[in-house]
């Protein structure tokens, strides 16, 4: 018997607090347990997804190159931006890791649901399938990171001592990005109609982030609105330190490391708690 199967059903009134902190140490124990199926998880996963490709890893390039181009064109001749730094690299820095995010959840929205057999038949923690999601994502974005260097070199931006922080902003994306994975792999697996409805959300949520323009040129209670979006810290935390190098705003970035953890936090809470229910779920 499994251990959802033997605990789904309390005998007696649990202390909340006692609970939460068994779900915990039972999270971490299982992450330290099968954290080599999770590596291999995501071996088979990027083997699958560039399997009979032509470009292969090409493609984790061509897409950000190509959207820089675009909107290069839109905000440099059409009409003129003031980044504070050539355009295009702004824009490929805010691209970036902006596709980092939405290929992370496109991919986790359905990984539970692309993996029928394993979720019903044998029992591991269900969250390594988000997890894959992200963690070959993540390859992805230190490959096309080697052009943002180059182009670092080309516009002769240097280096200075901030790029020490900038696996701290990595950090902080990926812990935002895997609870949101969790939450949509969950939420699809419960209601199919959740992954058209992402792409929608996906679409606008781009244009809400600073991605491809300053948000804070907008002005008026809609850039307030606008900057309880997580992802533009982030991302101009990825801009401060690389092509700006000074810090991220500590304000800003505070709150977006804050609701970071939360999103990660209630995410495999979550999760972890209904997870006893995904097979009968299919």
């Amino acid at each position: 018997m499994s251990r959802r199967s033997a605990s789904s059903v309390p005998s007696r009134p649990t202390n909340p607090l006692r609970t939460a902190f068994g779900d915990v140490r039972e999270i971490v124990h299982e992450q330290l347990e099968y954290h080599e199926l999770l590596m291999t998880i995501a071996r088979r996963d990027m083997l699958l997804r560039y399997k009979q490709t032509v470009m292969g890893f090409g493609w984790a390039i061509f897409m950000p190159v190509l959207n820089t181009i675009i909107f290069s064109v839109i905000f440099m001749r059409v009409t003129r931006l003031d980044t504070g730094v050539p355009y295009p690299i702004y824009a490929f820095a805010g691209l970036l890791p902006w596709n980092f995010f939405a290929s992370s959840l496109r991919f986790s929205v359905t990984s539970l649901t692309g993996n029928v057999a394993l979720v019903t038949k044998v029992y591991f923690p269900r969250e390594l399938f988000p997890f894959s999601a992200v963690l070959v994502s993540l390859v992805d974005f230190a490959v096309a990171f080697t052009v943002l260097i180059a182009m670092m070199i080309y516009y002769h931006i240097g280096v200075t001592w901030t790029v020490f922080l900038l696996p701290v902003i990595l950090l902080v994306q990926i812990m935002f990005t895997a609870g949101i994975a969790l939450g949509l792999s969950m939420a699809n697996l419960f209601y199919r109609d959740v992954k058209y409805l992402f792409e929608i959300v996906l679409s606008l949520w781009m244009f809400a982030t600073s991605v491809v323009y300053p948000i804070d040129r907008i002005g008026g209670r809609l850039a307030a609105i606008l900057s309880l979006n997580p992802m533009t810290p982030i991302i101009d935390g990825y801009r401060a330190v690389l092509l700006r190098g000074t810090l991220p705003d500590p304000g800003a970035f505070g709150y977006a490391t804050a609701v970071s953890v939360l999103v990660l936090c209630v995410g495999w809470f979550a999760f972890h708690r209904s997870e006893f229910r995904f097979a009968e779920n299919i």
